[in-house]
């Protein structure tokens, strides 16, 4: 990885296909020159003009479908003024970085972290991206801006047989429920049902990562709090 220019047409590949939207996490540099980590979405390029979850919680809204409008190239919408929009626009590129751990998936979408290395150790593959702001608006009152993903350079870690779990699908959706609670667009009492029933997920699917990964949740979010006295969830130690 570079601090350099390099010439977005000429991009390296993906390190992997993308398809609808992959949830990744991003290492943005900060002005600290530590590396802020975050969840991102990323739309693959014939899914870019279509309606979807950018992995924030939020519907990106736009609309389309058919053509793709920004010419085969990968994108992802940053929503609010967040660490990660402010880097996208200081430095012009991020790292994004493929992911199976739901536990490190929900550090980044919950907390703050920052790292000294822009590569996280449990990335299976990561690829060096210069982005380029394509769009911007307000949406629900809320700052969005789109983005298209240039790979500039771009590895693969180690490879893995995929593995379909329950719990750790679970434990994303739940992220996304949980991001939504104070977003007025949306009912409060049917996320914490959701809620409920990702945490049941967890606790008849979900292995070691996904039980921890729930716990981190809980912790950031506190969402067992607005539940009903009379209501409860599982509960998970971290």
């Amino acid at each position: 990885m570079t601090d350099s220019e390099s010439d977005p047409t000429a991009a390296a590949e993906w390190p992997l296909s993308l398809r609808g939207v992959t949830e990744t996490v991003v290492t943005t540099r900060g002005p600290n020159d530590r590396w802020n980590v975050a969840a991102l979405g990323v739309h693959a390029p014939d899914e870019a003009g279509r309606d979807g979850d950018d992995g924030d919680g939020r519907d990106d809204g736009d609309g389309g479908g058919g053509d793709d409008p920004n010419g085969g190239v990968a994108t992802a919408t940053t929503w609010g003024d967040t660490r990660t929009r402010k880097n996208f626009d200081r430095r012009g590129r991020g790292v994004i970085q493929f992911v199976s751990d739901p536990r490190t998936f929900v550090e980044a979408a919950v907390t703050i972290r920052e790292e000294a290395d822009p590569v996280l150790p449990s990335a299976h593959a990561w690829a060096e991206v210069e982005v380029e702001r394509i769009d911007s608006g307000e949406s629900n009152g809320t700052r969005r801006e789109r983005w298209a993903l240039y790979p500039v350079e771009s590895a693969v870690r180690e490879r893995v047989v995929p593995r379909l779990n329950r719990g750790a699908a679970a434990v994303i959706e739940a992220t996304v429920a949980a991001s939504r609670l104070d977003v007025p667009a949306y009912d409060a009492d049917e996320l914490l049902s959701r809620l409920r029933y990702f945490a049941e997920t967890v606790d008849r699917c979900g292995g070691a990562p996904e039980r921890e990964a729930f716990a981190i949740l809980d912790d950031a979010t506190e969402w067992r709090e607005r539940l009903p006295d009379e209501v409860d969830a599982p509960r998970f130690d971290a």
